[in-house]
């Protein structure tokens, strides 16, 4: 299975990621973190100067990021490991071509705690001068988030409070998870696809429409027929 966490920077993507790390029903786990898909070089993505005339990448552009080599990646941990966890800004992007089970999560934060944490992330602990952060906030960040992820609460299944304690969050979105296969598992047997940007739901089987089971991906008793 597919598992976005979407959310603004600083809502605590990354620690929601390692506490559903610590507490996966099934394990070996794999988390695919987009802070690690930026473009690094000036001929893609989007650049701008900074005061001195540095080109800067605009990490708040969701074209900033190599979202095609993030698919390829998770595609293939898809194929070896039971979960793949993604979380980024723009997490919910992702497009595998493979099909598989997908559940997209929205890491909720007020604005005011998003900041908080940056400043003492970048600025108190990693010296990153403050009235630039706080300049880059007013005059782009802000915007950028209500532009390109704030929209996206709305197309993910399942929104968490970021303010609660990140085991209790991650134990509500693997509960989540569960009551979702539960309900689906009542259906007619086919094969669980997920398509970014709706619901998922179950497909009859492409191989053959006799498929006893229900899998999220082409079994082997369909590719021996």
């Amino acid at each position: 299975m597919l598992l976005t966490l979407t959310g603004g920077a600083g809502a605590g993507k990354t620690t929601l990621a390692a506490a559903l790390v610590e507490t996966a029903p099934h394990t070996p786990v794999r988390v695919l973190h987009g802070d690690d898909y930026y473009f690094r070089t000036p001929d893609r993505g989007v650049w701008a100067p900074d005061e001195a005339g540095t080109p800067r990448l605009d990490v708040g552009d969701p074209r900033s990021m190599d979202a095609e080599r993030l698919g390829r990646d998770a595609d293939a941990a898809l194929a070896t490991v039971a979960y793949v966890i993604v979380d980024g800004m723009f997490a919910h992007h992702i497009a595998p071509g493979t099909p598989h089970a997908r559940f997209d999560v929205f890491v909720d934060l007020p604005a005011d705690l998003r900041l908080a944490r940056k400043i003492q992330r970048k600025c108190l602990s990693e010296g990153f001068p403050l009235d630039m952060l706080l300049r880059n906030y007013v005059e782009h960040r802000r915007d950028a988030h209500a532009r390109h992820v704030e929209p996206v609460r709305h197309a993910c299944d399942l929104v968490v409070d970021a303010t609660l304690d990140p085991h209790a969050v991650a134990r509500e979105v693997w509960s989540a998870i569960t009551n979702r296969a539960d309900a689906q598992s009542s259906r007619a047997p086919g094969r669980f696809i997920a398509h970014r940007g709706r619901a998922p739901a179950w497909k009859p089987c492409s191989r053959s429409p006799h498929c006893p089971r229900r899998h999220r991906r082409s079994c082997g008793w369909c590719r021996s027929r």
